[in-house]
């Protein structure tokens, strides 16, 4: 098994964890869910986050072919865009790294399209992104193979990268002491989480799992890696001997609970056009819209 080189970066104001992930023969690398960052109360974005990314890959002598998403993401706006664009320039290459995420972004471009009743020509094609990964597709990153495992629950289109010894798997999986993502956004479902879960499950235990959240919880640092194996003995929500009723039940009950994410409305808005933000009205301003009593 392959033992491809991670380079996580905390952004601290999402709570989020970007990844370059690399090759360390060919130097050839893929970014994960990578962050940009976003002040909800001047409407300002920024690119120091991102720049960071890029640094590393730059200080490390990488190239690199991909931009991975592992869903639209409801937390934090995506610098995929700005990286693309960042990277080409860069490298002064002709051809780009391509911009991915699951073919079920499809499924929540339609059911978000009508919720910020975007404009018109908004697709929901997926045509946004430069490919639309299947569930079991393979692709290379250098001389890695990466498969995609479609993992959905948290959202429709959620899905996890395996690269190697690693597996990427987004919000489905949180720390062992945070347990699972939450299920109740449009299109969420606990019982397909639960499935999906399983799935990963079925990994061998010394599978290296890198989350893309952690927010310290009971005041430790925060972590980003753990293994299949750990999370099969200490999940709390989903460890090992939970049955699907009982975590669905679990789950059902603590989403009750949670308050709405900060950036929810931005991000997904964002997130569904790959990281552009919305085209600029006829004052050349660009906005993001507030659905009022809709969610």
């Amino acid at each position: 098994m392959s033992h491809p080189v991670v380079h996580p970066h905390y952004h601290a104001d999402s709570g989020t964890w970007s990844y370059v992930v690399a090759d360390p023969r060919t130097r050839m690398a893929a970014i994960i869910d990578p962050a940009l960052d976003f002040d909800g109360k001047s409407g300002r974005t920024d690119t120091r986050f991102a720049h960071q990314l890029f640094e590393c890959v730059g200080t490390n002598g990488y190239q690199v072919q991909w931009l991975l998403e592992t869903h639209a993401h409801t937390d934090h706006l995506s610098a995929a865009v700005f990286l693309k664009s960042a990277l080409r320039k860069a490298s002064g290459a002709t051809q780009a790294p391509k911009i991915a995420i699951g073919q079920g972004i499809r499924e929540v471009q339609s059911t978000f399209k009508s919720i910020f009743n975007l404009e018109p020509g908004f697709a929901t094609d997926g045509s946004q992104f430069d490919h639309l990964f299947v569930d079991g597709e393979r692709f290379a990153i250098g001389d890695l193979t990466a498969e995609v495992i479609a993992t959905p629950g948290h959202t429709s289109d959620s899905l996890s990268y395996r690269i190697g010894d690693c597996v990427f798997v987004g919000d489905s999986l949180l720390m062992p002491d945070s347990g699972t993502a939450r299920c109740d956004f449009p299109g969420g479902d606990a019982a397909r989480l639960y499935t999906s879960i399983q799935r990963l499950f079925r990994l061998p235990e010394q599978t290296r799992v890198f989350v893309c959240h952690d927010y310290g919880p009971n005041g430790r640092d925060p972590a980003c890696q753990t293994s299949i194996g750990e999370q099969q003995d200490h999940n709390i929500h989903v460890r090992d001997g939970v049955s699907e009723h009982d975590y669905v039940a679990v789950r059902r009950a603590r989403d009750a609970t949670l308050a709405m994410p900060t950036l929810l409305f931005p991000a997904v808005q964002v997130n569904i056009r790959a990281g552009e933000l919305p085209p600029a009205e006829d004052n050349g301003t660009r906005y993001l819209k507030i659905p009022v009593d809709r969610l």
